[in-house]
């Protein structure tokens, strides 16, 4: 049996979830989210739990991953998820532009970012940190990703976007004889 899935989802205070079918919903304080299972596994809520079984072995794969993301959101629902980005370099900096985030990087022309639906996006700082939140933990991890793709933190001079807390690990440039 998965060790991961045989775990039960406990239901924190404020946050109820209903199984109709294949599909497990979420609501909380922050708002509702839903995941579809696959077929062969089952989710059952009793006493503030969520429990999740499946038929038989043939499935084994998909039991530990139905209940981590169960678990994802309702861990979203009551707390949410929060990714922050730093920007570094002489004249980098980011702007909130309605549902957009335009990123001065140094190119010609800015780097537009369009925010999805469920993503709370603020710039700090004087543009140098955007903080990313929101309740889905695969929205927030996505578009943090996407963002840091425009110009990831090189290491020669470490400009460029880096989560918060991330060592970039600096190499020494070339010698000159």
């Amino acid at each position: 049996m998965s060790r991961i899935g045989k775990e039960p989802v406990i239901l924190p205070a404020g946050v109820t979830a209903k199984v109709d079918g294949q599909k497990v919903t979420v609501k909380g304080k922050l708002g509702e989210l839903s995941y579809v299972m696959n077929d062969g596994i089952t989710a059952k809520v009793e006493e503030g739990k969520i429990v999740i079984e499946r038929k038989d072995d043939t499935i084994k794969n998909f039991h530990g991953l139905a209940r981590a993301l169960i678990h994802n959101n309702v861990v979203g629902v009551s707390e949410g998820y929060k990714k922050q980005l730093v920007i570094e370099g002489t004249g980098f900096k980011a702007v909130l532009q309605g549902k957009q985030l335009a990123l001065s990087l140094g190119f010609a022309s800015p780097k537009i970012f369009d925010i999805p639906e469920g993503l709370t996006v603020t710039v700090e700082n004087d543009g140098l940190q955007v903080t990313l939140t929101g309740t889905s933990k695969e929205i927030v991890g996505e578009s943090a990703a996407r963002i840091r793709s425009f110009y990831p933190a090189e290491p020669y001079k470490g400009k460029g976007i880096k989560y918060l807390g991330e060592h970039i690990r600096r190499k020494q440039g070339k010698k000159v004889a």
